[in-house]
């Protein structure tokens, strides 16, 4: 087989996760304080993928260029492919197709994050040498995904995108492998009722035309992050795996359990009780920060407690009567408890935003 490339798809709008969403890539947002892109990109790198194209947006593309730059960092050479409309994924295989040429790529939705990476799916696909390979898990509502249907030899038979009466309820995570029979059958296909074009369909197009699709069972956890409580279980689920270190500054601080304390991050009068992590220059004082929280970069919290929540870099919690629980912040928010009278709610918030008050 020939040599893998990778396709990372990073181009979709992130309307679930708005007001985040507003100003930033979906896929930049991070998880245990690392956009959620690394995690794909990593994947790539360590099943010896080297040439990864990134599909991006017009809208977004260019802060992802800036932050991912061009992979050395992650040991891979990255080309970013410009994606003018979001018409659908196999529209994104046709686009990516001067950079893919004829060889076997792995495509990965950017947004997804995969326990154990990509190399057993890879080295699956290297063996068996089928036309396409997907992963798909079982999940409890497979109305909301493509679902797939396999026969008595565990060949993909039937693939059908969000069914109304799901025909089992093995549903296709976000990583697919294709050899170049892909194009052609993306280009043999019509626009779904959404106007896309579907990798479902595209799929179906190869099993109705003899070719050879092959399921891979995932046996540990999947999250597609595109949602708020999918983006903390995701951060739940990363914190878990951490291994502990402090190289930051405790003043009169306890830290328990599986904590990363980065450089420059000081805590005074804190504690911090993990899975956690705490950013390079955040400033911790007088306060509490409970398990599977992630603060990122240069933030603050003090006089406040803090848990299962996400704080982007620069962000800050002060001056808080009660707990702060499962919360995602935004770059330089600030949540603070007003002192002045009279007595009075004061709020400044995007779209879509989310504020509850005990």
């Amino acid at each position: 087989m020939d040599e893998l490339r990778g396709l990372i798809l990073s181009g979709g709008k992130g309307t679930r996760l708005r007001p985040i969403t507003h100003t930033s890539a979906k896929q930049l947002v991070p998880v245990a304080n690392k956009p959620v892109l690394f995690y794909g990109i990593e994947a790539m790198a360590q099943a010896g993928i080297r040439q990864v194209g990134i599909i991006i947006a017009p809208e977004t593309g260019e802060e992802i260029k800036q932050v991912a730059g061009d992979g050395s960092r992650f040991g891979v050479e990255i080309t970013y492919i410009l994606q003018d409309e979001p018409l659908g994924l196999a529209h994104a295989v046709l686009t990516a197709e001067p950079f893919l040429g004829d060889a076997p790529f792995v495509m990965y939705l950017g947004d997804n994050l995969l326990q154990g990476g990509i190399q057993d799916l890879v080295t699956a696909f290297r063996t068996n040498e089928p036309d396409a390979l997907i992963l798909l898990t079982p999940v409890p509502d497979p109305e909301n995904y493509g679902v797939a249907e396999l026969d008595g030899d565990n060949r993909v038979t039937r693939l059908v995108e969000k069914p109304r009466d799901p025909p089992t309820d093995l549903a296709l995570v976000g990583v697919y492998m294709f050899t170049r029979g892909i194009h052609d059958a993306a280009r043999a296909i019509r626009p779904s009722r959404r106007g896309e074009l579907e990798i479902t369909d595209a799929i179906q197009h190869l099993v109705d035309h003899g070719r050879r699709v092959e399921p891979h069972i995932v046996r540990g956890w999947w999250k597609d992050t595109g949602r708020l409580d999918d983006m903390l279980e995701a951060n739940r689920l990363i914190l878990d795996a951490i291994e502990p270190r402090i190289e930051g500054e405790l003043v009169d601080s306890t830290v328990d359990g599986r904590v990363v304390i980065e450089p420059g991050a000081t805590l005074t009068r804190a504690t911090v009780r993990g899975p956690a992590v705490i950013g390079a220059g955040a400033r911790l004082t007088d306060c509490y920060v409970g398990p599977y929280t992630a603060i990122d970069a240069n933030c603050e919290v003090r006089n406040a407690e803090v848990e299962h929540s996400i704080l982007l870099a620069g962000s800050s919690v002060c001056d808080l009567d009660g707990r702060m629980e499962s919360s995602l912040l935004g770059r330089n928010a600030r949540v603070r408890r007003d002192t002045s009278q009279p007595r009075a709610h004061r709020f400044m918030i995007g779209d879509n935003s989310e504020i509850g008050i005990p």
